[in-house]
């Protein structure tokens, strides 16, 4: 399937990560990473002559700032992906995946057209996946592990509030870092997942055909299975 594919890539790119010495992990972040003022927003003509930084849009995708980067990415793609690749099929799943990465990566760039941080991960992309999994799956209960003054408590969530809350969250954290100017604005990518997860809606909403939006895979898959997601 794409979504374990996918994974793979992603693990065996963070695995060359960790084989690099801090200045050369540096360099390669950098290269491959969407620093969004190296886009020329302003200026597009000037990609003419270097357009090596829209790549970056596609190869930031793959790249990954830590153990707990890659892992918190790749769980939440493992419990969403499978069920938004059944539903759309893999060829257009994979189309889906990766341009709802590079939709996120360059609304992070409008954001914070300036910034000289590197943007890195899934995460864009991945949001594109919740947000079509918000639509097909609303009522998909998400198994969810919420901490109570310090005591864990396990609750059935449907998809729809659970990936709500998400969004809402991405959204206050992203007005609040508009406070941010300059070349060190844009640390952490809110604005990216907040325009994955609306170009996934979007396209759930608009390039699948209605019919099949709501209809189960299979015909006794009224539900795609409960998911285990940390709060």
């Amino acid at each position: 399937m794409v979504t374990w594919a996918i994974i793979g890539l992603n693990i065996l790119v963070f695995l060359y990560e960790i084989t690099l010495r801090p200045s050369a992990l540096g360099r390669f972040t950098l290269a491959f990473g969407m620093v969004p003022a190296n886009l020329h927003l302003s200026n597009p003509i000037a990609l003419l002559n270097n357009p090596w930084p829209l790549l970056t849009l596609v190869t930031s995708m793959f790249i990954h700032g830590g153990w707990f980067h890659i892992l918190s990415n790749m769980w939440v793609f493992f419990i969403f992906g499978d069920n938004v690749e059944d539903r759309l099929g893999s060829g257009r799943f994979l189309i889906f995946y990766m341009v709802s990465g590079v939709v996120a990566n360059v609304l992070q760039a409008l954001v914070f057209p300036t910034s000289r941080i590197p943007a890195i991960g899934a995460s864009g992309a991945i949001a594109g996946v919740l947000g079509a999994y918000f639509l097909f799956f609303p009522t998909a209960r998400v198994v969810t592990l919420i901490p109570i003054l310090f005591i864990p408590w396990i609750v059935n969530i449907p998809a729809i509030f659970y990936l709500g809350f998400w969004f809402i969250s991405q959204i206050y954290s992203g007005l609040f870092s508009l406070g941010a100017v300059g070349a060190s604005a844009g640390g952490v990518a809110w604005w990216a997942h907040i325009g994955g997860f609306i170009f996934g809606v979007l396209f759930a909403r608009i390039g699948v055909p209605r019919r099949s939006i709501y209809a189960p895979r299979y015909p006794d898959d009224n539900i795609p299975g409960s998911n285990t997601l940390p709060w």
